[in-house]
């Protein structure tokens, strides 16, 4: 079980926000504290996009239709295949996340996190991922989830792989429940390097002795600002950077089944969060009425 929300947050001179939350596995300090490492979520950690897997179980209960989920399900096909992210297209996501946590109590989706990671999440957890984490924390060093789903939702994830913590998209609460504003930005792109960087100044890290590992190009700003950068299941761009920079690659995948499974992308979190929107305000409403 999750504890009830600890997040904590930090501004760094340039004004950029950063959220993280450890799990009751924390340790109060660990045995080789300057070194840790930090995992991306999305086709890294799992197979797939948490924040996807969450809409499918609120789907399952029937907070969303299965044209929204088949909505969602195509946006984040499309910027999987274009491969890109413009700043419009992230403002969207943003907007759409907003409208997603507004008004649900955060006891409530934390407990749905629980049920969903434990129904949907943890078969699609990469074995040999999970493993590499496992060596760090043997090791006696701490491990990170970083994803662009609220952290709520990846302190979860953490704690169900018995790792220290998440850094993670924050949001405003206010009397135990979102009030529909952001803490910052969503955690995604360069803004997981700057929340990476706040972390290793407020825990005393060496980032030249941390790891990160990453599927994706868009958290090349990540795995730039560690001493270890390594690939998971990479893109084709992420790819050619490791090969030019000699960063340890691992796959995970095999065949068809690697195709299927990289279509749910961490590029639309938000975008997957708005899709439901209409869903969740309707399931608000027929439990008010």
């Amino acid at each position: 079980m999750a504890r009830s929300r600890k997040v904590t947050v930090s501004t760094d001179a340039e004004g950029h926000t950063a959220g993280w939350a450890e799990t009751d596995l924390a340790p109060v300090r660990a045995p080789d504290p300057t070194a840790a490492a930090f995992f991306d979520v999305d086709n890294t950690m799992m197979q797939g996009a948490s924040i996807y897997w969450f809409a499918r179980g609120l789907a399952s209960r029937n907070y969303v239709t299965t044209a929204d989920l088949a909505r969602f399900a195509w946006q984040q096909l499309r910027f999987r295949l274009l491969a890109r992210e413009h700043a419009g297209d992230m403002s969207l996501a943003k907007e759409a996340a907003l409208a997603f946590v507004q008004g649900w109590r955060v006891k409530e989706v934390e407990h749905l996190a629980e049920e969903i990671f434990d129904e949907m999440m943890a078969p699609r957890i990469w074995a040999g991922t999970h493993q590499l984490a496992q060596r760090h924390l043997d090791a006696g060093q701490r491990v990170w989830l970083v994803s662009a789903a609220p952290v709520e939702i990846g302190r979860v994830i953490a704690a169900r792989l018995g790792l220290t913590g998440a850094i993670g998209t924050v949001a405003e609460v206010v009397d135990g429940a979102y009030t529909g504003r952001l803490v910052g930005d969503l955690m995604h792109g360069p803004a997981k390097a700057e929340a990476v960087t706040q972390l290793a100044a407020v825990e005393g890290l060496d980032l030249a002795r941390c790891a990160a590992y990453s599927d994706s190009a868009n958290d090349l700003p990540l795995l730039r600002a560690v001493g270890r950068a390594v690939a998971v299941n990479p893109d084709g761009a992420l790819l050619r950077q490791a090969r030019q920079h000699g960063w340890e690659v691992r796959d995970f995948r095999t065949g068809r089944r690697a195709v299927k499974i990289a279509v749910p992308s961490t590029a639309a979190a938000g975008l997957v969060a708005g899709a439901v929107t209409a869903g969740l305000a309707l399931q608000r409403r027929r439990r008010a009425g």
